[in-house]
């Protein structure tokens, strides 16, 4: 008799942990597109990219904080909670590394 590799279990992924995920990726593309579109245009470029990249402020931020309580559920897998936090946590970083050289001037 083989093993197979079943593995029968009753979780499940959380909802909180697909829609982290989901921001974060929202978040992630939308702030690497405008910083992209920014370099196209030489930094010369109009209100709405700033406005894109607070939204990606917000979005990052809630989904940090689904991914953390994603990750607090028991009896759940957590794929889609570990990579929404780390999606968030990069978009984070993007954000914080744009502020930080905007004030430097790197």
């Amino acid at each position: 008799m083989a093993r197979r590799g079943y593995i029968f279990t009753n979780k499940a992924e959380s909802k909180k942990g697909i829609m982290s995920s989901f921001f974060g990726v929202l978040s992630l593309v939308s702030l690497i597109l405008a910083v992209y579109l920014a370099f196209l245009r030489d930094g010369n470029v109009p209100v709405r990219y700033g406005v894109a990249g607070g939204l990606c402020l917000l979005f990052s931020l809630a989904g940090l904080i689904l991914g953390v309580l994603a990750k607090l559920e028991e009896d759940k897998f957590y794929l889609f909670a570990w990579l929404g936090i780390v999606l968030n946590l990069l978009t984070l970083l993007g954000i914080a590394f744009i502020l930080y050289a905007g004030v430097y001037g790197l």
